[in-house]
């Protein structure tokens, strides 16, 4: 009955998302547009939840430094993409294609080192202490935030090095449309994909789904449940430094980054269900939609600050329906 309940709901909400497209497109090509641009936000915001409810639905974590982590990423790959950063790859890499991959790599490696230091040093004494592991984490994205401000200054950096994908485009229904945002959404879905498949395919994915289940008994089996839990944070973290070095080459770089995923990343794990990967998945793409839509509407209007507000509305009027989110459990 619950499913059934969240496939009308998920229903319901594309086919007002889609109406109000409809009506605000003057051509297909617009509505078009839309449709990408909500994609390309909501495989990002999947970039930044997904780890952060991979986190919560194994350890009962809720990581606000996970925006922080997004923000590094994506200053990361700006430093190792362009000439006299901290991190220059220009001289190891000079072909902008492959730097643009170094760039990612490097991301993802600071990212999980971030992660791993995280959870070794600081939380692992706090797992019985929930809300210590919310001050710890929150306290860790203030301190991010100043190390990022102080490596990089608070001035915003545009991406200005092009690569094959970042400066090609195709056309459709007579708009020619970026295909940096149809490699981001190609991105975002294997993701899915792949996170999909290690959860429920592999071993570590079976430890995993064990030890939401019941901690003690995988314990008891001989698992090292920490080490789990270790590997778990950190793929998390490294999970949303990708999604930054990602976003960097369209949003460029910038310390506010951090805390505008963050908060529409909550609004989406909640409204899927806390811990409920697929959920996650599914929030994903509508919030970015309905970002997307609220960004035509506000265009010309009074309402500018419809689309910041928006991931919030739509959570709420979704809780209103179920409390526990699309697919989470009471």
């Amino acid at each position: 009955m619950a499913g059934r309940a969240s496939l009308i709901a998920i229903a319901l909400i594309l086919a007002a998302l889609f109406g109000v497209a409809f009506a605000n497109s003057s051509s297909p090509g617009d509505f078009g547009i839309t449709l990408l641009s909500g994609l390309f936000q909501g495989m990002l915001l999947f970039l930044v939840a997904s780890g952060l409810s991979i986190v919560f639905g194994l350890m009962d974590v809720l990581n606000l430094a996970q925006g922080s982590y997004f923000m590094v990423g994506a200053y990361v790959a700006y430093d190792a993409q362009h000439a006299g950063g901290v991190i220059d790859l220009t001289s190891v890499l000079p072909d902008p294609n492959l730097r643009f991959i170094g760039a990612v790599l490097a991301a993802i490696a600071v990212g999980a080192l971030l992660g791993y230091l995280l959870e070794r040093g600081l939380l692992r004494p706090l797992y019985s202490r929930p809300i210590f592991q919310l001050v710890l984490t929150f306290g860790v994205s203030l301190v991010a935030l100043e190390l990022v401000k102080f490596i990089w200054t608070t001035t915003p950096y545009s991406w200005t090095e092009l690569f094959g994908v970042r400066e090609s485009f195709f056309e459709l229904f007579g708009q020619r449309f970026s295909t940096y945002r149809l490699f981001v959404v190609g991105m975002g879905i294997a993701l899915i994909v792949a996170i999909g498949l290690l959860l429920q395919r592999s071993r570590i994915g079976i430890i995993i789904r064990a030890g939401v289940e019941d901690r003690e008994m995988v314990q008891a089996l001989g698992i090292n449940v920490r080490a789990v839990f270790t590997l778990v944070f950190t793929l998390g973290c490294a999970i949303a430094a990708f999604g930054g070095a990602v976003a960097a080459p369209f949003l460029g770089a910038s310390t506010t980054l951090g805390n505008i995923f963050l908060l529409q990343a909550i609004a989406v794990v909640v409204l899927g269900g806390m811990g409920s990967y697929s959920g996650t998945a599914v929030g994903s793409v509508l919030v970015g939609l309905a970002i997307a839509v609220a960004q035509d509407t506000a265009i010309g209007t009074a309402f500018a600050a419809l689309p910041s507000i928006t991931p919030m509305l739509l959570l709420v009027l979704v809780l209103l329906v179920r409390p526990s989110g699309l697919f989470g459990k009471s």
